[in-house]
């Protein structure tokens, strides 16, 4: 794994943890666009240097 990717990549225990701020329902990690997907909410949550950024302001809005 390269220093860049280990700096993004989030630890796999706390994305157990983590859930969508407003369904509460579970959170896919998408590597490649450094995001925590909610498929209920229809929302992309950003990951910026491996913090995830929970707040539906900062959320895009994703299609199925």
């Amino acid at each position: 794994m390269t220093e860049e990717k280990r700096e993004t990549a989030i630890d796999r225990k706390l994305l157990e943890l983590l859930v969508c701020p407003l369904t509460k329902g579970p959170l896919i990690y998408d590597q490649q666009r450094s995001e925590l997907i909610s498929k209920s909410a229809h929302l992309a949550y950003p990951v910026r240097d491996g913090i995830p950024i929970m707040l539906p302001s900062e959320a895009r809005a994703v299609e199925d």
